[in-house]
């Protein structure tokens, strides 16, 4: 079976960690993409084999883009034999949705976001109804009723191919390489530079933990890639500079090597301030061998409990710094939280797992439509 994926891709994160798990997984089911920017994303998909076709820039204030763009998937569409479409996000749904349905073919609408129903993008692409909707968690799933309330989404975790915990070979290296005195406690956090990431936060926790031994350091890894993200940015540079701790902060920027980074740091810490829907760099953490720390909201409700992380109420800067003191000074506890983190990543997003469920859903649709029965 033939599937094509559609995105913007003119960004990274989340969504797009997830494209390039789909392009490397495991599956019998033909993968193709369909991206509108240059960037990462297409250059990851590229190196992951898989064939990504261009439909050209978009920008929905302009709307000769959005037709160029839809004359260029019907080209697509027209010249390959797809047997399903996917529309991952908003956006594309309603960009590409109604081009999907004109040619005929199953339509898939993956929610990667928590939905509101209010946002112009998610009221445009409710206007094309999808044969099915995936949805990355059960919160995520929850909110897919303010788009789409008569249907029932399935649920499908990033693909994460998770890896036995435990210090990677350069895990000395990357430590030298970054400054680290031997014995320092690393806390990172890998995250897009948004506020609901809890950045902030963090920030005022670690103020609170100046003094204690022994010696943390702490990597912000994400970095800007839209205007109001420098500014972002800005901001926490000078409130670590104002908390005292600009020296024990460092923002590492966009990395490629995340997975080293990782293997070097002793805890990951990514304080949400508001429910995100999933949270992959919390699963790659956890498969890393790390304790992992944040805020009782959203989708890391699903991914953490007491085996393998520490949640904490959002909202308390103090809450958290008592919990990031108890993991600094205890490495014990680190190691004992840390050992939790693998068997639960592959339990949650084993690649083979999600990807199995993932094609079935697929089949399932194509052949629904196939007969013109209801997905």
């Amino acid at each position: 079976m033939r599937t094509l994926q559609i995105y913007s891709g003119n960004l990274y994160g989340g969504v797009e960690k997830t494209l390039t798990m789909i392009a490397e997984g495991p599956g019998t089911i033909e993968r193709e993409f369909a991206l509108c920017f240059e960037g990462r994303l297409r250059r990851d998909l590229i190196r992951a084999g898989a064939r990504v076709h261009d439909l050209g820039r978009v920008r929905a204030r302009w709307p000769w883009t959005v037709a160029r763009a839809r004359r260029a998937l019907r080209a697509v569409l027209a010249r390959s034999r797809f047997e399903v479409v996917i529309c991952h996000s908003a956006w594309s749904q309603a960009m590409f949705g109604p081009v999907v349905r004109q040619a005929g073919l199953p339509l898939v609408f993956w929610l990667h976001d928590v939905a509101a129903g209010r946002h112009w993008i998610e009221r445009w692409a409710r206007l094309t109804v999808p044969d099915v909707v995936i949805c990355n968690s059960r919160f995520t799933a929850r909110s897919a009723a303010s788009m789409y309330p008569h249907l029932s989404p399935e649920v499908v975790r990033p693909p994460v191919l998770t890896e036995d915990g435990g210090p990677l070979p350069q895990r000395a290296d990357v430590r030298r390489g970054l400054g680290v005195d031997g014995d320092a406690v690393v806390i990172i956090q890998v995250a897009r530079l948004e506020p609901l990431k809890g950045h902030d936060a963090h920030l005022e926790a670690l103020s609170l933990l100046k003094d204690i031994a022994p010696r943390w350091l702490c990597w912000m890894v994400g970095g800007a890639q839209r205007p109001h993200e420098t500014t972002y940015l800005r901001a926490l540079r000078r409130k670590a500079a104002d908390l005292g701790i600009a020296d024990r902060v460092r923002f590492l920027g966009q990395r490629t090597d995340v997975a080293a980074l990782l293997g070097a740091a002793d805890i990951h810490c990514q304080p949400n301030v508001r429910p995100d829907a999933f949270g992959i760099a919390f699963v790659e953490a956890l498969a890393a061998g790390l304790p992992v720390v944040t805020t009782a909201l959203g989708g890391a409700l699903e991914i953490l409990d007491d085996t393998c992380g520490v949640l904490v109420p959002p909202g308390d800067p103090r809450a958290l710094a008592s919990v990031l003191r108890r993991l600094i000074g205890d490495p014990a506890l680190r190691a004992r939280i840390g050992a939790g983190g693998p068997p639960r990543a592959r339990q949650l997003c084993d690649a083979a797992t999600q990807m199995h469920r993932l094609d079935s859903v697929l089949v399932s649709v194509a052949a629904a439509c196939a007969v013109g029965a209801p997905a």
